[in-house]
């Protein structure tokens, strides 16, 4: 593997809502249960990209997408390993992964050719129905879900309470509780919809040793886009 490929690879406006991976969550996760008829298919992201390449940064948003879900696969794979119940995916609490329009930095320690491995495995897995991979708990659309529903949910309840401290602080902490119980099956359905995509066209390059943009160690998995 070349190991100066992604060495300076840089941040971009479409990584925004994607450090994943980073709250803690029990150790096992029972699977979300979508199918493949919830997500898209094979044509239609190559297809809108036919239609509308005049769009800037069309592109660069359909392949962040993809690889935000071969991301989340890969983390779930890695987890398997410790699995020993076909009924649950085990999350790699120690493993958080950053997604770029480029490929995805994996942090953690992980063999490289562990890693190799379970990439590959994501992404047939992925295009081949096991789309439920595609979604994460501990992604950051949660968290980004989770303050967007407390900030509407409290200004909600600010205006529609009297403006007494104790009615807005009840009120307060209604929207807080309200916002954590629903934020989790609020985010997935975003993540389903909004923030990540069957990977079906993409191809893995390399898996590089680099370091983020932080400086941060990790490992880089490059991909490129393929009709």
């Amino acid at each position: 593997m070349n190991t100066s490929a992604s060495a300076k690879q840089t941040s971009s406006f479409f990584d925004f809502f994607n450090f994943d991976l980073t709250t803690p969550v029990s150790g096992k996760v029972v699977n979300v249960g979508f199918t493949a008829s919830d997500f898209p298919q094979p044509t239609p992201d190559a297809d809108l990209l036919k239609q509308l390449s005049f769009v800037p940064g069309l592109k660069e948003i359909l392949m962040l997408r993809q690889v935000h879900a071969l991301e989340h696969a890969t983390v779930w794979v890695l987890g398997q390993s410790t699995s020993y119940s076909s009924n649950f995916q085990v999350d790699n609490e120690l493993l958080s992964g950053l997604s770029t329009e480029q490929g995805f930095y994996l942090y953690g320690e992980v063999n490289i050719s562990n890693l190799r491995r379970a990439v590959t495995l994501a992404l047939h897995r992925l295009t081949n129905g096991e789309v439920d991979l595609a979604v994460h708990p501990r992604c950051g659309t949660n968290a980004s879900v989770a303050m967007l529903l407390t900030a509407g949910l409290a200004v909600g309840m600010h205006l529609l309470l009297p403006f007494r401290p104790i009615e807005q602080l009840v009120g307060l902490g209604l929207a807080a509780t309200t916002a954590a119980e629903i934020a989790p099956d609020i985010g997935a359905l975003a993540q389903r919809y909004v923030t990540t995509a069957i990977p079906f066209n993409l191809a893995i390059e390399n898996i590089t040793v680099t370091r983020d943009i932080c400086g941060r160690e990790a490992h880089f998995v490059k991909v490129r886009w393929q009709e």
